[in-house]
C-alpha cells in the first residue's frame, strides 16, 4: 500500500528519484500515465492490469467511456527504474503535469501520484470541503 508524501526534484535529464519507501511496491517496471486533477499516476504492473481489465469492460458505445479510456491509455508509458531508483519522465507527461523542477510524490493506496509542487500546493489550499466530502462517502459505503 502506498502512503505518505515526499518532496524531491527533477534532475537535469528529467529524471526523478522514486522515494525508497515506494520502490519495492512499485517494482522495477511500472506504468506511468496522465492522472486526474493534473497529476501523474504510477501503477505497479499488477494494479495496472486490474485497472486495464476494468477499462476494457466499459461499453465502446458510450462516448464518455471511450474518452476516459483514451485519456488513460494514450498517456501510459511502461517505465523502468535504474539502480539508483530513478526514472526518466516522458516530455508529454511533464507537460501534462506542468512539472518543471520541484515534485511531490504521494501514496494513494494502490498507486503513486506525482504532482508538480506548485499544483500540489494549489490543490491543498483550494476550498475543498473535506468534511462535506467525508459525509458523502457514506453513500459509497465508506
Amino acid at each position: 500500500m502506498f502512503i505518505g508524501e515526499y518532496e524531491h526534484a527533477l534532475d537535469n535529464k528529467n529524471r526523478i528519484i522514486i522515494p525508497s519507501k515506494f520502490r519495492e511496491e512499485l517494482g522495477s517496471k511500472f506504468i506511468l500515465t496522465k492522472g486526474l486533477d493534473g497529476c501523474l499516476y504510477a501503477y505497479p504492473l499488477d494494479e495496472w492490469s486490474v485497472l486495464e481489465n476494468k477499462l476494457r469492460k466499459l461499453p465502446l458505445t458510450n462516448k464518455n467511456a471511450r474518452a476516459f479510456v483514451r485519456f488513460f491509455f494514450s498517456g501510459a508509458n511502461e517505465m523502468e527504474l535504474d539502480k539508483q531508483g530513478r526514472t526518466l519522465i516522458p516530455q508529454s507527461l511533464l507537460e501534462y503535469g506542468e512539472i518543471k523542477k520541484e515534485i511531490v510524490s504521494i501514496g494513494v493506496s494502490n498507486r503513486l501520484e506525482i504532482w508538480s509542487k506548485e499544483k500540489w500546493i494549489q490543490y491543498n489550499s483550494s476550498n475543498i470541503d473535506f468534511d462535506k466530502i467525508a459525509e458523502q462517502m457514506s453513500e459509497l459505503g465508506i
